[in-house]
């Protein structure tokens, strides 16, 4: 087994801070000694400003004394909100518009490396991004991902089985990771706000997305843990996931299952002492391991080999890999690596005709990317199937660009029926010759047999992860009708694999 350098990262604890600060006693009557104190808390934030904003001229001016300046000015910031919330009187929502308003300055903590090492964040994702734009990733990843002792980069340079989870997502793993960035991005919307809100970097996010399921919602591992974040289901059921009112598992729901992954982390957190490794384990490797591991070892980081080798492999596999996904997502640039743009702005799609999914996948298009857009439908839709037909009226959860492509290329037109003729094609129906065919003189006399439609039948077996819904939308009928017809009630319509349902008030 080869040593790994010993490094413990933990997130900054600035949603605990924060946290404080709105429970910080009011100035209502303050003893002058208390005023004192608050004075001079404004008066070291006033200070650390003041050498924040001086390290913005040295930065610009290719000064690398900017970057240990800056540095230590936001820690003199961070110490400042820390105390603040400690401290009777003091007036928290002053601080942290100081904080805030600096962060968007956005003093990279790599400013005074060369070009090629900045923190190279793309525009679609964090500067330009609607979401969190207040505070840029780049900022929000120094603070969370550094505990002041060992900062994040120092841990990912040194340490080999990071380097090592880099160089395979970076070779064999290249088309895995950008496939799980476009997944992303177009649930980035429904993700990431869940992430922000519980004080967790957005990197980390993605580092979990893309190792657990490459971003595609209707995952289910062997071991039966599904959806985007791949919950196990007794798990997922702690933290508000499984079968909604209609049967639906919302362990594939996209924002459910974010919700459900940050509030699991920062639980995973609070018991392991904020280490990021040890929270990343706990939820590969299960947390009664990594909590009675973590224990054994007197609370000490998960490279240390013994700590390390008590996790099964899958696990040592796992923790490098998620940290290195979300180490590429923050500098893709330094690696040579070039993150597709992607178009998607949210949008409600209307369907003006019967459709499913597959037929919307072919009439679409390409529209300029690589794949099309099946994985983003169903994605932005994971209570669909892909086969299944949704009524004219029906909305879908798409993007502006998806929307436009219909407008013109699936409302109406040529390609909508090749899409039609294409999806409704039966290969059971094909017939195979074998040797030459040979041309028949035409026969007037002989009148073709008229051609019959073939019919759905009057029953259904309900097949496993089937809902009421999914059928209604399959045979085009309405759901109510069928429940009444099947006395199903409301409102949970349950359903149990190989039930055989009734298609009264469905198309035939």
């Amino acid at each position: 087994m080869p040593s790994f350098a010993v490094v413990c990262v933990r997130l900054a604890p600035l949603a605990a801070i924060f946290t404080l600060l709105l429970l910080s006693p009011t100035a209502s009557a303050l003893s002058k000694r208390d005023q004192a104190k608050v004075d001079a808390l404004n008066q070291r934030m006033v200070e650390a400003e003041k050498k924040y904003r001086d390290a913005l001229v040295k930065t610009g001016n290719n000064d690398p004394e900017g970057v240990v300046q800056s540095n230590a000015a936001l820690e003199d910031m961070e110490d400042v909100v820390d105390a603040c919330g400690k401290q009777k009187g003091c007036a928290p929502t002053q601080l942290i518009a100081v904080y805030k308003r600096l962060l968007k300055l956005n003093i990279d903590a790599e400013a005074g490396d060369d070009e090629d090492d900045i923190l190279d964040h793309e525009p679609d994702h964090v500067a330009a991004a609607t979401l969190g734009s207040d505070v840029p990733e780049a900022a929000r990843a120094a603070s969370l991902l550094d505990d002041k002792r060992h900062r994040f980069d120092k841990m990912v340079q040194y340490n080999p089985a990071v380097q090592a989870g880099i160089r395979r997502w970076l070779t064999d793993m290249r088309p895995a990771l950008i496939n799980s960035y476009e997944n992303y991005e177009y649930m980035r919307q429904l993700m990431w706000p869940s992430y922000e809100r519980a004080g967790l970097p957005e990197a980390l996010l993605f580092g979990i997305l893309a190792k657990e399921s490459n971003g595609k919602v209707h995952v289910t591992s062997r071991a039966g843990a599904a959806g985007p974040m791949q919950f196990m289901y007794a798990t997922g059921m702690r933290f508000g996931l499984g079968q909604d009112g209609t049967g639906f598992d919302t362990r594939y729901d996209p924002y459910s299952s974010a919700v459900a992954s940050a509030e699991y982390l920062n639980e995973r957190m609070r018991e392991l002492n904020n280490s990021i490794e040890m929270a990343l384990a706990a939820y590969n490797g299960g947390e009664g391991r990594a909590l009675r591991i973590y224990q054994g070892s007197g609370g000490r980081g998960f490279w240390e080999a013994d700590v390390y080798n008590q996790f099964p492999a899958e696990t040592r596999d796992y923790v490098p890999m998620v940290i290195a996904a979300a180490w590429l997502f923050l500098h893709p640039k330094k690696y040579g690596l070039s993150f597709p743009k992607v178009q998607n702005k949210p949008a409600q799609l209307k369907l003006t005709r019967p459709s499913s999914i597959y037929e919307l996948t072919i009439c679409l298009g390409n529209g300029g990317t690589r794949d099309g857009f099946m994985r983003a439908l169903r994605n932005l839709n994971p209570r669909y199937k892909p086969d299944s037909y949704l009524p004219a009226g029906a909305g879908l959860n798409a993007t502006t660009q998806i929307v436009g492509l219909y407008n013109r290329h699936c409302a109406q037109g040529p390609r909508v029926e090749l899409a039609r003729q294409l999806v409704m094609s039966d290969a059971s129906s094909a017939i195979v010759r074998t040797g030459p065919v040979e041309p028949m003189a035409p026969d007037d006399s002989i009148t073709p047999a008229p051609v019959v439609p073939a019919s759905k039948p009057g029953t259904h077996k309900v097949a496993r992860n089937e809902t009421l819904v999914s059928i209604a939308q399959e045979y085009q009928c309405d759901t109510k009708s069928l429940a009444k017809a099947n006395g199903l009630k409301a409102p949970r319509y349950m359903v149990k694999t190989g039930q055989q349902l009734k298609l009264e008030g469905c198309r035939q």
